[in-house]
């Protein structure tokens, strides 16, 4: 697919195999590393979807590190480190980035989202006269919110437009309306010009129509369409005949 004539924040990224030391050993034992050379990406929404393993959340991991984001979330000003545990893949990609600076931009992701929310709070703690952090949240502080609500309120609040938003399995903290709920959230943001990328198990959540899904498997990355993933045919599968899959799980036990 050819993006070149549209606008990007984030064009593609380019992997540097030649300067790869070794593939024996994490993450470039990871089967998407010795697979491509090059991922383009759309304007407005790019899904990397797959199973658990595949190394989705590690690559996005390396683009919003290599894209200045904190690798365990947060704004372009987080600085936060609670524990040193990313991959060095970053060094070893390159990312193509479009003629328009993004205004705003933010790497959400689950599984540190607990250690973001402690970091505003500390910040927030600390004297001056500069405006309270959290306001940009919705004002409420994130530990005293469900995960699913501090996670929605950041998404809901922070993200201001005109921006590059990193999602890493954002459906971890939020209920199939929610999820509904950011997709019609994702739309009203690429209005004001936003892009987003998002590691997703979610077929709601990667069911915007304006997108591009591309699916890790053991074989590497492939462009796919949302039937076409193995997340939404197991998910049909399951609701058009959820009797006799439950028979053929339970029976193989």
């Amino acid at each position: 697919m050819d993006f070149n004539s549209m606008s990007h924040y984030i064009k593609y990224i380019e992997l540097r195999t030649s300067e790869i030391p070794n593939f024996d050993y994490y993450p470039f034992n990871l089967p998407i590393v010795s697979s491509f050379k090059r991922l383009d990406f759309h304007p407005k929404v790019t899904y990397l979807v797959g199973e658990n393993g595949m190394g989705k959340s590690t690559l996005l991991e390396a683009i919003a590190t290599k894209a200045g984001f904190n690798p365990e979330g947060g704004s372009f000003n987080s600085n936060f480190s609670t524990y040193d545990s990313h991959s060095n893949l970053d060094k070893y990609i390159k990312v193509a980035k479009g003629a328009i600076k993004a205004s705003d931009g933010f790497f959400l992701r689950a599984e540190s989202f607990y250690n973001l929310a402690t970091n505003i709070e500390e910040l927030d703690n600390e004297p001056s006269s500069a405006p309270k952090i959290i306001d940009s949240y919705g004002g409420i502080s994130l530990h005293e919110q469900s995960h699913g609500e501090s996670f929605f309120a950041t998404f809901l609040n922070r993200f201001a437009g005109n921006g590059i938003y990193l999602l890493d399995e954002p459906e971890a903290a939020l209920s199939p309306l929610r999820q509904l709920s950011m997709l019609s959230r994702i739309d009203h943001l690429v209005q004001q010009h936003s892009q987003f990328i998002i590691a997703t198990h979610s077929p709601i959540i990667m069911s915007y129509p304006d997108s591009i899904i591309y699916e890790f498997n053991d074989d590497g990355i492939v462009e796919t369409s949302l039937e076409e993933t193995k997340h939404y045919m197991l998910m049909k599968q399951f609701f058009n005949d959820k009797d006799r899959l439950l028979h053929h799980l339970f029976n193989n036990n």
